[in-house]
């Protein structure tokens, strides 16, 4: 027997493959299973998306609307003015606390959080999560994150206001005696939640290599897992070097220190490497799953196996390997040797061709397929055309002399959002729709998601796009009141215009939202395998029980044998052994199945 295999029949004895009674609190809030984690990452990474859309719309506002009262605004302590007038000081706040939430409180939790805990364990035939009680305290350590970071907005000066990045000595000096402890629990906050992301990228790593099912080798690992894999490695070696940095600015800001306050010796730009050596990395922590997520479901919408599946796997781990090492593309600005500008300038560039492979394979994926346009596909494509302009864009900030043009406007601003919002945010829609029935054994409401899906298309577009020109015409991002200056002045209609189309973009939201609680109530009863899926989480019933499995399943071949001649059906589940008069296959031969498994 394999160490994998001794692995889960050692998880299959502690916990069995069944349900059992357990009380309320244990099996729905310090719950140990790795689906009821995986919901409780849902729930906590929504209601910060609602947040961080409501600051975003409160953004807006200001830079639409410029010193009007805001209809219905209550206001925090000290920082708006009477009447609902936005402040300079809560706008900062505002700009910061947004990017933050969003960020580390929204996508990355629902990425990471809720579709690792949710596809890993189900997608290489485990009964859970290699350590069930280190997964649960990867949750309720993320819980005194968010309520930390929520905190600030209520204490003595407000919230952080140094921007998403805290660039020192903004961040650093000034305020050390104790008096700026919204940007302190700012910090303490991010601190704590490392430690939940490192739990969890523990628990992921060790899971994928140790519980894997009987035949299921790396190449017939789902890309979706193989991205998770990718990111939890990503999460294991950045998140510590932005937790020594955080620890450091903390320092500097409480007791003193010197690392990065320039009038006691300190490097502001220190923060700077520091900040963006973990921060580039953190892109694609927020897009490889995302790109795992769709390639699940194009392939299965389209009934094609997907193009390329090799070069996708290793596309994914070499945007992974080049992500390290292009950080100073964002400090292009900060007086760095030319030669050095270059040699940034030239592996960012390089880091788009992986990315290229993974977008002409999954239009070779489309190719010819019989593809269905629903919710979740919708999604999906929206996901690969966003991420096509936000690539672009990219590519034009990479050049130094063009980057110095458009550095610190709106459209690194447009950037950020087509690859963020309009990648991750549409991916993320995606997977919810079409893994929403494994999770709740319902299915959501298909004519209420294609409405929202248009409009948050087409509103999101509205509200991005045109930043593009407001960054070429001069507009610098984080500007409180852009009427201010004369040569804004003539853009103002485009702001208000943004303005206008961002709040819908976010009352589009709610309509997700009712769906989505309509649909866990009142949706269509979902059978096991709704989407004819040939991976294995489709194998076992919606939801899955206890222990996902009744005994260890067998894998047979990839994930992505759609419209296969042999199949009986259009798709061919990975744990359904081959007919005697098929044979083993090439895939079987190509990885040789364990000892006494196979026909």
């Amino acid at each position: 027997m394999s160490t994998s295999e001794a692995a889960v029949q050692a998880h299959l004895h502690e916990h069995g493959g069944h349900d059992h009674e357990e009380p309320f609190l244990r099996k729905y809030i310090f719950c140990t299973d790795h689906k009821m984690i995986a919901r409780q990452f849902l729930f906590m990474s929504l209601f910060f998306l609602l947040v961080g859309g409501l600051l975003a719309a409160m953004m807006r506002w200001q830079l639409g609307f410029p010193s009007q009262p805001m209809p219905g605004a209550g206001g925090f302590p000290d920082t708006m003015a009477p009447g609902g007038i936005v402040l300079p000081e809560f706008y900062n706040s505002l700009v910061t606390m947004h990017g933050t939430i969003m960020i580390f409180f929204a996508i990355m939790p629902l990425l990471v959080g809720l579709f690792g805990n949710l596809l890993i364990p189900l997608q290489i035939g485990a009964p859970d999560m290699a350590f069930p009680r280190l997964n649960m305290a990867s949750f309720w350590i993320a819980v005194p994150a968010g309520l930390l970071m929520l905190s600030s907005f209520f204490v003595e000066g407000g919230a952080a206001g140094a921007g998403w990045t805290s660039y020192a000595p903004l961040s650093a000096s000034g305020e050390w005696t104790g008096v700026y402890l919204g940007q302190q629990l700012w910090l303490v906050s991010l601190i704590v939640l490392g430690f939940s992301s490192l739990a969890g990228a523990v628990n992921y790593i060790t899971t994928i290599i140790s519980m894997r099912a009987p035949g299921m080798t790396w190449f017939r690992l789902p890309l979706s897992t193989w991205a998770l894999f990718i990111t939890a490695i990503l999460v294991l070696l950045a998140i510590p070097i932005l937790t020594g940095a955080l620890i450091m600015l903390l320092f500097d800001q409480t007791i003193g220190t010197g690392f990065f306050r320039p009038e006691v010796g300190g490097e502001p730009i220190l923060w700077q490497h520091l900040f963006w050596f973990f921060g580039h990395p953190e892109v694609y922590i927020l897009i490889l799953p995302a790109m795992g997520i769709t390639s699940d479901v194009l392939a299965n919408r389209a009934r094609k196996p997907i193009f390329g599946y090799h070069a996708m796997v290793l596309a994914i781990i070499a945007i992974a390997f080049l992500g390290w090492i292009v950080w100073g593309h964002h400090m292009f600005q900060s007086g760095m040797n030319p030669l050095l500008g270059t040699s940034f300038m030239i592996s960012t560039m390089a880091i788009a061709v992986p990315s290229a492979i993974k977008t002409f394979n999954w239009l070779g994926t489309l190719w010819h397929g019989d593809i269905h346009l629903d919710v979740p596909m919708l999604h999906a494509l929206s996901f690969v055309s966003m991420f096509i302009i936000g690539g672009l864009s990219g590519i034009f900030m990479a050049n130094t002399p063009v980057d110095m043009y458009i550095h610190d406007t709106y459209f690194i601003v447009a950037h950020i959002h087509y690859v963020l919002f309009g990648g991750s945010l549409f991916a993320i829609f995606a997977g919810i729709t079409f893994w929403f029935p494994k999770m709740f054994g319902r299915m959501m409401h298909e004519g209420v998601g294609k409405v929202h899906f248009v409009l948050t298309f087409i509103l999101y577009n509205i509200v991005f796009f045109p930043m593009h020109n407001l960054g070429l015409r001069g507009m610098m991002r984080r500007l409180y009141d852009p009427t201010q200056y004369e040569y804004l002045q003539p853009l103002q209609p485009m702001n208000e215009f943004i303005s206008i189309a961002a709040f819908g973009l976010v009352t589009v939201q709610f309509l997700f939202a009712g769906n989505f609680v309509w649909s866990l109530f009142r949706g269509r009863t979902a059978g096991p395998n709704p989407w004819k899926s040939n991976t294995l989480e489709w194998s076992v019933p919606s939801p899955p029980p206890h222990g996902n499995f009744d005994g260890m399943p067998v894998v047979y071949r990839g994930p992505y044998e759609y419209s296969h001649p042999d199949a009986a059906e259009d798709y061919w589940p990975q744990n359904q052994p081959p007919p005697p008069e098929v044979g083993p296959g090439p895939e079987v031969a190509l990885s040789p199945a364990p000892e006494g498994v196979g026909p």
